[in-house]
């Protein structure tokens, strides 16, 4: 490959790779779109660290927040629509599935 090839396959990747990044830009919601609730306490303040996922599943929205306290979570899906998220793997987090007000479903990350 010519040297003027490489620079600008390098020159491509590092523009695609900045395209990418959201570090010190702050982003307006479009009017109509519904808001990302993402509630980020660090994780080892997390009340249900030791406790498992499913015992959030039945439990009300109300009831399932304050066991959540400290916790980094969100709301994925209400009643069927899923909801904007980020697509980072997060392994502490918990995106919680809400049907009719309820938990129907927990999955991390």
């Amino acid at each position: 490959m010519t040297r003027l090839a490489m620079l600008l396959t390098t020159i491509a990747a590092m523009a695609g790779m900045a395209g990418c990044s959201t570090a010190g830009l702050e982003h307006t919601k479009n009017a109509g779109e519904p808001k990302m609730a993402e509630h980020t306490s660090p994780a080892s303040t997390c009340q249900t660290a030791a406790s498992s996922d499913d015992a959030l599943i039945g439990k009300s929205e109300q009831e399932a927040t304050p066991l959540l306290s400290g916790c980094l979570w969100r709301i994925s899906e209400r009643d069927g629509k899923a909801l904007p998220g980020t697509m980072d793997y997060r392994e502490e987090r918990r995106n919680l599935g809400i049907q009719g007000g309820k938990v129907i479903w927990v999955r991390r990350g």
